[in-house]
């Protein structure tokens, strides 16, 4: 477009409403009102190279789908069975098995930028695959030859693996009332857990129980499709509402296998370090949005400078504020991602300092991140005004979405060790379950 050409009416290319009649208005005909972005669309960090692009090139087409109708299930609290068939049928749970077992052989980092990417497409999703993805990483670790076998074939098959960990209330602190017991060479557990994500759309499920012959908290691995398993979709946070974060009762449930417990383990620093990368997802939808509608703006302010919102110095500055915290918050996960994996691959760390250093590389970045999370899906509304806010723009989500994941696992816990490790070298410390706090006096710990 030359200085002496008429300048465009920009609400009558962005607004159909107010294109003369018979002459509706294409934005695709006018290449330099919208020009190309130049910004890579693949997460920030090392490691991002033609093996991570082979892979996403698998699962980018089924995300797409899975990103069409996200703001409407969210609205009208749908749970997504047909999206995690989608992503099933693509074996996305089996990204970690190795190639010779029937599964992808993908690195830990590949796995996290594909469940950025899956979370910026639906962040219920995303959170959903939590446990699985942790207890794949158990399966790996595994020193039991046979027992891996037959967990690797089931996950290369398809089969999902889901959790139930925590009681709703009235166990001890670091106790269980869910329970293991044997009869004629069986055993069988039978209680109650909440928060329970993932297992109503789940396969299996790993259950925190207490055992009457070994101490402190073990897994034991349950088929969910038993006559005594009951899951119910009862969890009422307002954000995350999909993921099938509710109750899940067990009667007389038989184990299919108990899982070893040893001292490399990183479980908690996975389970951790998914949240965090679903939280990176929900802050890039957030901004996709917020591209989107300021692009597609016409209404402006009075107390604007008379431009077009989409030229608007201030409305600018908050998008490009928006940009780099959404950068910053996926950088500082997949530096996580990576340390955590660089630490799972060095056989000159002790279990103790492979753990130590695991737990503190996420605990380092749920500190960083969450915050700039939920303020990122608290600006987004800046730049859009009042009517962003409408229940049927559900734009909302993004914040109620990422204020209901940063309250798992508080950080401001997480800051609190980390600072105790930098001063006092205070290595973190595992607890065995949540519960309630004991009176003076009692034991707390099996």
């Amino acid at each position: 477009m030359s200085f002496g050409e008429p300048q465009p009416d920009f609400n009558t290319l962005s607004d159909p409403a107010q294109a003369p009649a018979g002459n509706a208005v294409d934005l695709d005909q006018h290449p330099e009102q919208l020009p190309e972005r130049q910004l890579l669309k693949i997460t920030p960090g090392p490691g991002a190279d033609e093996q991570y692009e082979r892979l996403a090139a698998t699962f980018r087409p089924v995300f797409a789908q899975i990103a069409e109708g996200a703001a409407h299930r969210d609205r009208e609290r749908i749970l997504p069975f047909e999206q995690v068939g989608l992503l099933n049928r693509e074996r996305f749970g089996a990204l970690r098995v190795p190639v010779d077992r029937g599964g992808y052989g993908a690195r830990m980092s590949d796995v996290f930028r594909l469940l950025i990417e899956l979370a910026e497409a639906d962040s219920h999703i995303a959170q959903l695959w939590r446990a699985h993805l942790a207890f794949v990483e158990d399966v790996l670790a595994f020193e039991d030859q046979s027992l891996q076998a037959k967990w690797l074939e089931r996950i290369s098959a398809g089969h999902i693996v889901g959790n139930a960990y925590t009681e709703r209330g009235g166990n001890r602190l670091g106790s269980l009332n869910t329970t293991a017991t044997e009869h004629e060479g069986r055993w069988f557990v039978t209680g109650e857990k909440y928060y329970c994500t993932g297992t109503i759309f789940a396969d299996w499920t790993m259950v925190a129980v207490a055992h009457p012959q070994l101490p402190g908290r073990q897994i034991a691995v349950v088929a969910t499709q038993h006559s005594g398993v009951r899951i119910l979709d009862d969890w009422d946070g307002f954000g995350q509402q999909l993921t099938g974060t509710g109750t899940t009762t067990f009667e007389r449930v038989p184990v299919d296998s108990f899982i070893p417990q040893h001292e490399n383990d990183t479980e908690s620093a996975i389970f951790q370090l998914v949240l965090l990368a679903v939280q990176a997802g929900v802050a890039r939808a957030a901004l996709n949005d917020l591209r989107s509608s300021v692009q597609l703006r016409t209404r402006s302010f009075s107390t604007g400078t008379g431009v077009p919102v989409r030229h608007e110095p201030q409305v600018l500055q908050v998008v490009g504020e928006v940009s780099a915290e959404v950068f910053a918050i996926e950088s500082v996960v997949m530096g996580a991602v990576l340390e955590v994996e660089a630490a799972l691959a060095d056989a000159n760390l002790s279990p103790a300092e492979r753990y130590a250093v695991c737990e503190l590389a996420a605990n380092r970045a749920q500190s960083v991140t969450q915050p700039l999370t939920i303020g990122v899906t608290s600006k987004l509304f800046d730049p859009l005004g009042a009517s962003a806010t409408k229940a049927s723009c559900n734009m909302d989500r993004h914040w109620r979405n990422a204020r209901t994941i940063a309250t798992h696992n508080p950080a401001i816990y997480k800051s609190r060790i980390v600072g105790d490790y930098e001063i006092n070298a205070v290595p973190p410390v595992r607890l065995n379950a949540t519960g309630d706090v004991p009176a003076p006096g009692q034991v707390s710990f099996r």
